[in-house]
């Protein structure tokens, strides 16, 4: 008896370490086992709880044999169901009540299981069962009709191969009796117990490429098996039914990718050139929202409407010409880049102002309170904006003519500079000296040669 609690034993430890697996069903729908099966009469002849639950734990009126007694095939049916046949041999010897000379015992059953995953989900690797079973006993010659209901369950090692464990209590509710001597009948009642390997087959492999149907995603055609028997025609790892390109060798999506865009060579208009998507895979260079292969000017950003060119600005005044209704004239953008008229008041105000802008003797300096008249003329050509001007140097015949010519070039630039840094366009101002080339008055007075040395504002009239 001690043998048998440390066999029992080292089958719970061994269970409890095994791997999980899934219960019998559909896809694996057989299984035969073989072990051992005990007959525990531990119940019989014993009226008292206690004594039948100590009697129980301690396995003292277990029966066994010291071979394989115990042989079943279960086949699974539908919705958690099994029918199971089970046959078992074994020897009765000892009962609550005593030793008894050896007494042959042979049982037949078929039964209908139920797995209780159905009920509370998968357990890992707890695969436990209820059943039902109808079927006969002999012992020692007499015939007992018995009906077992029984608790048992199955613990698997890999997908092919388990333990089961199972609990029967035979009683003979159908028909006759057995006894061991002429006054002890144990027909009425007992346990069966039984420990058994199991070995589960059936399962298909339809198409034959070594994964089985119940494991295959694609059970009808021949695949690899680290595709889950799928097929992967063009070897990319990607299995053909999740392939966009199945017969092309390819990263994204089983489609090849040249540029690594994210754009798959079939949809990408520069399969070698990466770009984005929403540019059909093609670069933008400058982004300007214009792909490089459409763009006239792939490396300078420009509006679309020009082809991905900035608009020109051909007269140089700084309105494009896209926006400029004179194109080649100058003109300020309030005027739409046409230039503006200047009208005969501005004019003679122009002029007025010009002739009281004077200059220390010999130089191209401001003599005081010039810079006040200066500020008016800024802002008469601001509001005249576009209008162009030459400003003219003009000098009395005091000293050489080519000294002259010089002083006069330099104070024409001194009224363009300070114009320039008080906001108006250099384009619209032009510089230049006439000397003493172009005399208002005589030289030969002193009155004549103050005249001369003057300033002239002349608007450049347009056509």
């Amino acid at each position: 008896m001690n043998r048998l609690k440390l066999t029992l034993s080292l089958i719970g430890v061994f269970t409890l370490t095994s791997l999980s697996m899934k219960a019998q069903d559909e896809k694996n729908p057989w299984a035969i086992g073989v072990g051992v099966n005990f007959v525990d009469l531990t119940s019989y002849g014993i009226s008292n709880l206690g004594n039948q639950i100590g009697d129980y734990v301690g396995l003292k009126d277990v029966n066994a044999l010291p071979v394989l007694s115990r042989l079943y095939v279960a086949k699974y049916l539908d919705n958690g169901f099994t029918a199971d046949f089970t046959g078992a041999i074994n020897s009765i010897d000892e009962i609550p009540s005593g030793e008894v000379s050896e007494k042959s015992y042979y049982s037949l059953d078929l039964g209908l299981r139920y797995d209780l995953n159905k009920l509370f989900g998968e357990t890992g690797w707890f695969d436990p069962y209820a059943k039902f079973a109808v079927g006969t006993f002999w012992v020692d010659g007499d015939l007992a009709g018995a009906v077992s209901p029984s608790f048992g369950f199955n613990t698997w090692f890999n997908d092919s191969v388990g333990l089961n464990f199972e609990t029967s209590y035979k009683t003979n509710a159908l028909f006759g009796d057995s006894n061991l001597g002429n006054t002890i009948y144990i027909a009425d009642y007992h346990f069966q117990h039984s420990v058994s390997l199991v070995l589960r087959f059936g399962a298909k492999d339809s198409d034959g490429d070594g994964v089985l149907d119940k494991d295959d995603l694609c059970p009808q055609i021949a695949g690899k098996q680290e595709l889950f028997g799928c097929p992967d025609t063009d070897g990319d790892g990607v299995a053909d039914k999740d392939d966009a390109c199945p017969d092309l060798a390819g990263s994204l999506n089983g489609c090849p990718d040249s540029d690594d865009d994210g754009v798959i060579d079939s949809e990408d208009k520069c399969p070698n050139l990466a770009g984005d998507a929403k540019d059909g895979g093609c670069p933008d260079s400058d982004k300007d929202g214009l792909s490089d292969n459409k763009d006239k000017c792939p490396n300078t950003f420009g509006p679309i409407k020009n082809n991905g060119c900035p608009w020109p600005d051909t007269d140089g005044d700084g309105v494009t010409d896209n926006l400029d209704n004179c194109i080649n004239e100058k003109g300020p953008k309030t005027n739409n880049g046409c230039p503006v008229q200047l009208t005969e008041e501005a004019k003679k105000t122009l002029g007025t102002y010009a002739k009281t802008i004077q200059f220390n003797s010999g130089k191209a300096e401001f003599k005081p309170g010039v810079t006040e008249t200066l500020d008016i003329i800024v802002g008469i050509m601001k509001e005249f904006d576009g209008v162009r001007f030459d400003i003219e140097g003009h000098s009395d015949s005091s000293g050489d003519d080519a000294s002259n010519l010089k002083l006069s070039q330099e104070r024409a630039q001194a009224v363009v500079d300070y114009l320039t840094s008080h906001g108006i366009d250099n384009w619209r101002l032009h510089a230049v000296g006439y000397g003493e080339t172009k005399p208002i008055a005589s030289n030969k007075t002193a009155t004549g040669r103050a005249l001369n040395r003057r300033v002239v504002l002349k608007a450049i009239e347009t056509e």
